[in-house]
């Protein structure tokens, strides 16, 4: 995809194509000196501006004009959290991913920085010598910049909904009051658009809800939670997001904390039960498999799936010898194409799949895969997803 813009307007107009302007914004040399050889060799970006400090963006930002910013959290004089609403102050359609190291502490801090209008995080690995660990992030950073800087194409970014403090999920279930849905984020056309078709809900009755998600995701997921609980008493809720370690374990207080039901990374072997969401850890496949009259969690140590690890098809495939056709998936937002595959399977299997439209979607890649395939039984905005989930379990056909 070769999608950029130039020009020097801020407020969120239309703009001719060109290279994407990327700012980089690290204390470290090192890491401004490989990011911007990566961004160099890509016919489709080109750096705008290397520098060392969240105040040195700030003050240049105007001049610099740049489309995506790559904006670390430690820094001296500004931090990239304090440097982040200054910054879409002065220019509020600015891509801001977000850069840390795989601390507690950084990844909640990323999760600040997404409910104050950042569009994505990613993970620094500790060492650039780590061979492994520097091409995922070099292809994760590239693919992130090239996929949230086509949004320019479409609208203004808007902040992202508020995620949820974290605390453990309370054990007296009473009335919840529901938040009001936040207004669809911003659409990237990763494919292409149009009516996909869609084929009929299962005629068997759904026993599990399995979820994957990627770029957008915990937005996304913190939102549809909330409208779930009658499905989550009664039936096991398995969730695919992809994310680093650390930054799942944070994920999954949050969904605790929205959802008013326990939420926790799944643990090898323990027993899968109704009345809970099992979350994916990061650096992990998460499958299913029966043991006995149990099912149980597997964790899988082994090579990426889709470039992802924890990936969304093992979840998926693996399902299908616990659950046959009694299966729901939802495919929410996020680039590549990871849950196709499942979603087709599951389908063969006589399960069910609905996936998040392109309209709502931070990135419409997985959702559109899945769509485009011809595999969805609905394809719906994000505000719609939970109730249809619901009256499917309820005993809803249609």
């Amino acid at each position: 995809m070769s999608i950029a813009f130039a020009g020097n307007s801020t407020t969120g107009t239309s703009r001719e194509a060109g290279p994407l302007r990327v700012m980089i914004v690290d204390d470290s040399v090192v890491i401004r000196g490989l990011i911007s050889r990566w961004i160099g060799a890509e016919h489709d970006m080109e750096v705008a501006a290397s520098l060392r400090t969240g105040l040195e963006a700030v003050n240049q930002l105007e001049r610099i004009n740049p489309d995506v910013a790559v904006l670390d959290i430690e820094m001296p004089e500004l931090d990239g959290l304090s440097a982040l609403p200054r910054l879409l102050a002065k220019k509020r359609d600015l891509v801001i991913i977000m850069a840390s190291t795989l601390t507690r502490r950084n990844a909640e801090i990323s999760f600040k920085a997404l409910s104050l209008g950042a569009a994505d995080y990613i993970p620094k690995p500790e060492s650039t010598r780590e061979a492994a660990a520097a091409d995922i992030f070099h292809h994760d950073l590239i693919q992130k910049i090239r996929h949230l800087g086509a949004r320019l194409r479409r609208r203004p970014a808007v902040a992202s909904p508020p995620l949820a403090p974290a605390s453990p999920a309370p054990a007296a279930r009473g009335p919840v009051a529901r938040p009001v849905a936040p207004a669809p984020a911003p659409a990237v056309h990763a494919l292409s658009s149009g009516s996909p078709s869609t084929r009929p809900f299962s005629a068997q009755a759904p026993k599990v809800l399995l979820i994957g998600s990627s770029t957008g995701g915990p937005q996304a997921l913190m939102s549809l939670v909330t409208e779930l609980g009658p499905v989550i008493d009664r039936f096991p809720v398995l969730i695919t997001q992809h994310m680093p370690p650390t930054f799942t374990t944070i994920l999954a207080e949050h969904l605790a904390r929205s959802s008013r039901r326990p939420a926790a990374e799944a643990v090898d072997r323990e027993p899968v039960k109704p009345g809970r969401i099992y979350l994916a850890p990061g650096g992990k496949h998460m499958r299913v498999a029966r043991s006995g009259a149990d099912v149980v969690i597997g964790l899988d140590d082994g090579p990426a799936v889709n470039f992802c690890k924890p990936a969304v098809d093992p979840l998926f495939t693996s399902a299908i010898d616990v659950w046959h056709g009694n299966i729901l998936s939802v495919i929410l937002t996020g680039m590549g194409s990871d849950g196709m595959r499942g979603g087709k399977d599951i389908v063969a299997a006589g399960g069910s799949v609905i996936a998040q439209d392109e309209a709502s979607s931070v990135v419409w890649g997985m959702p559109g895969a899945a769509a485009n395939a011809g595999i969805c039984a609905a394809i719906l905005p994000l505000n719609q997803i939970g109730a249809k989930v619901n009256r499917l379990f309820a005993g809803d056909r249609s």
